[in-house]
């Protein structure tokens, strides 16, 4: 896990959270989970009920997951601030495994969580859905802010993904990199 102020994904890497569907278990009025997606830093989703406030993102396939960024701000946000957080992976809800739990020391910009598995840091996580769990607010804290989400999957050559070992790397050769 690391802490940066402006995000800048590996270029092996896109954002694959616009294919998603996304919930949250409550929230207050005005501040629902369309503001974790809204690429805006001064807005924010607030939990609204006991913990642990969960935001769910459901893909319609199976999807590979590199990593998970959470932007979160303690100077603004104090006790709305998650001090502990999981990251599960499943196909279903009834299937969800923890892959990560951390704990942020007031953190402030975006806190970069990576997925692959420790054994094998060259794999991906695959599944349908994927949950933050916010286990634990600053200062013990009853709500939650959030304020952006992004989940990241790997780019993908769709050569390879057919059987092709042939790479395309010139610009003439990229031309024709694709079948239509």
């Amino acid at each position: 896990m690391k802490v940066v102020a402006v995000l800048q994904p590996d270029a092996s890497a896109r954002e694959i959270g616009q294919l998603a569907v996304w919930s949250v278990t409550t929230a207050k009025p005005g501040n629902g989970v369309e503001l974790l997606r809204d690429g805006r830093e001064d807005t924010y989703w607030q939990s609204d009920g006991a913990q642990p406030h969960l935001v769910n993102v459901q893909f319609q396939k199976k999807v590979y997951m590199s990593e998970v960024a959470l932007y979160t701000d303690y100077k603004l946000d104090e006790s709305y601030t998650p001090a502990r957080v999981s990251i599960r992976v499943g196909n279903t809800f009834s299937d969800l495994r923890e892959v990560r739990c951390i704990d942020l020391q007031e953190p402030q910009g975006w806190v970069v969580v990576p997925l692959p598995p420790e054994d094998n840091p060259e794999a991906y996580l695959r599944g349908f859905l994927l949950q933050v769990a916010v286990l634990a607010n600053h200062q013990n804290g009853r709500d939650t802010h959030i304020r952006q989400v992004r989940v990241f999957g790997p780019r993908t050559d769709p050569l390879r993904t057919l059987g092709h070992e042939v790479a395309f790397t010139s610009p003439q050769f990229g031309e024709f990199s694709a079948c239509r």
